[in-house]
């Protein structure tokens, strides 16, 4: 009777002292410090639901180095069909003897532990094994998983005339040949692997992460230039596209500039990005201290050189103010493009015309402003205002007041016209309260949709007034300097001036270092925080970086320490309500 052969282990000698292994969850862990098992498994049929496992082999490998082996024939607990026994050798006799599979589970579970899984058309393979490790109450294997076969047709397919495991130990003539046996086929395919990886490199490929995405990357169209990010670190910072003369096309920002750069590769699939990749040469980048440097940097460079397939280097021209004329008699809501020191009251920039349209229709909707354009003179003027022969249809609907026909006296036109100022500076609840009580008029007369179009206006409105509260608080802050994550962070006027280290005194680094590979960048001069030095107006230009910078202090919030503070920082605005969709009701 045939004998199980256990379950044997061969390691290579002790590590020296100190020596630490890289935890595999940093996926830019180089290759060389990578511990690799390749497995293979024989089984009595091609499904988990109804087949079982007959024989394990793996290998452990590192850096070229074979670390260890783990080979057993498994007592599958049912027949072994005799086209398998042909196929493999593997009889019944051999496994009758051999540990059931729930024996050698903990074995293998600890072999494995640790490494990245590493299998010819390895989704075989884990389907049994994970079927047998929740059988016995296991869970499943977690580990990080590399398919030879997958890299196969990926970076030789064209070298061969199919990728099976025979068919490339043959024609690259690898030290170990498959012979359905498992330990046999794990020994090949770790031989394959080594192989695959020397391929690999060549694309640039000499992190973890760059392996486990490669067989996506290397499919693509442009895939020989993933050379271009082979120098890319993966550390905070901007990317910038240049093409052959040195134009740049694309300025991104990334937390890690190495994986997002090579995801242009593989897994990003929008419209232009494969006409950016066809006129690239050349990848820079500049490495930043934290995530808010890489923002506030982008958002600088996009402004400053405008890329063509940057969406943003054209959408911040179009931004638009909603401005209430008070330096008019009888004041109205206007969209415009260009905010002036004129004494208007301009709430804004806002992305769009037509989101300031509806914030405008939120307002003329809780309050009877005018809605005609007609210049009206000032109320006691020597010329009156020319008369209509009649209200406009707004004012005819009940929804606006209309001087120019005389329906409102000078005083009661200012009282709206100061109930919109002030909800437009501090008390939104003097916009919002209408705004409320007619949605719940609407919905008790069920109607529906125009009660869910008034929230609509609503939303807008608050959206506008939370976007203005920011801009509003950062540029009142002279000075604000933070600690956060082994960096102190400068902001004046809610522009990031400077990131240094911790260590006292304050040694700012300025954002976009002279001698930069990308541009040197300092903020815009403090006087340029306002137009025409009116304080209650924000350029549309500043705005992306100042938003940037609030979204950045709110995310970072409990994370932060304030370590000193110029001029005001706080808000007299109360929470704003979101007015989220309204519950359809059938």
């Amino acid at each position: 009777m045939a004998t199980t052969t256990p379950p044997r282990h061969r390691r290579s000698a002790p590590r020296a002292p100190g020596a630490v292994q890289r935890s595999f969850d940093e996926l830019g862990a180089p290759l060389f410090d990578v511990t690799f098992c390749v497995l293979d498994l024989e089984t009595t049929g091609a499904s988990p639901a109804t087949c079982a496992i007959t024989e394990i082999g793996a290998v452990k490998v590192r850096g070229g180095e074979c670390l260890g082996s783990f080979h057993t024939l498994v007592n599958p607990g049912v027949a072994i069909p005799p086209e398998i026994t042909v196929l493999t050798g593997i009889t019944e006799a051999m496994v009758i003897p051999a540990p059931k599979i729930d024996e050698v589970l903990p074995s293998l579970q600890e072999f494995v532990a640790g490494t990245v899984i590493v299998g010819h058309n390895v989704r075989f393979d884990l389907s049994f094994l994970n079927a047998a490790f929740t059988a016995a109450g296991r869970g499943t294997l977690t580990n990080r998983v590399v398919d030879t076969l997958a890299l196969a047709r990926r970076l030789v397919r064209d070298e061969v005339p199919n990728c099976k495991l025979g068919t490339l130990a043959s024609r690259f003539r690898l030290p170990h040949q498959p012979a359905h046996r498992a330990l046999d086929d794990a020994l090949a395919t770790a031989d394959l692997l080594h192989l695959l990886l020397e391929r690999a490199g060549g694309l640039g490929v000499t992190g973890l992460d760059d392996l486990l995405a490669l067989p996506s990357m290397s499919g693509h169209a442009q895939a020989g230039k993933l050379k271009l990010t082979t120098e890319l670190p993966r550390n905070p910072g901007v990317y910038l596209f240049r093409d052959h003369r040195g134009h740049v096309l694309y300025v991104g920002k990334a937390s890690n500039l190495r994986a997002r750069v090579r995801s242009y590769f593989s897994s990003d699939d929008r419209r232009k990005i494969g006409q950016l990749l066809r006129e690239t040469a050349v990848v820079d980048h500049q490495v930043c201290a934290t995530t808010l440097e890489a923002a506030v940097l982008e958002i600088r460079l996009i402004h400053a050189l405008l890329p063509r397939f940057n969406r943003q280097s054209t959408t911040f021209g179009k931004y638009c103010y909603l401005k209430l004329t008070l330096n008019e008699p009888f004041p109205r809501l206007s969209v415009t493009r260009t905010a002036k020191p004129d004494g208007g009251l301009y709430l804004g920039p806002l992305t769009s015309s037509a989101s300031a349209a509806l914030v405008a229709d939120a307002i003329h909707t809780a309050l009877p402003l005018r809605r005609c354009t007609e210049r009206l003179r000032a109320p006691g003027s020597v010329r009156a205002n020319a008369l209509r022969d009649g209200p406009c249809s707004f004012a005819q609907l009940g929804v606006s007041h209309c001087p120019c026909s005389g329906d409102v006296s000078p005083s009661d036109y200012q009282h709206t016209v100061d109930l919109a100022v002030r909800g437009l500076r501090g008390e939104p609840s003097l916009l919002f309260a209408p705004l409320i009580a007619r949605m719940a008029q609407l919905a008790s007369a069920e109607r529906f949709e125009e009660a869910a179009a008034t929230r609509d206006r609503a939303a807008a409105l608050s959206a506008a007034l939370r976007r203005t509260q920011r801009l509003d608080q950062l540029r009142r802050a002279e000075r604000l300097v933070l600690h956060i994550a082994n960096s102190t962070v400068e902001l004046r006027h809610g522009f990031l001036t400077a990131i240094g280290e911790p260590a006292e005194p304050f040694a700012p680094r300025f954002v976009g270092n002279p001698g930069s590979t990308v541009l040197h960048l300092d903020p815009p001069p403090m006087g340029e925080s306002s137009i025409g030095g009116s304080s209650h107006i924000t350029p549309k230009h500043h705005a992306d970086e100042l938003l940037a910078v609030a979204s950045w202090l709110e995310r970072n919030a409990t994370k932060a320490t304030l370590l000193g503070a110029e001029g005001e920082w706080s808000t007299p605005w109360p929470a704003l309500p979101p007015f989220t969709p309204m519950p359809v009701r059938s």
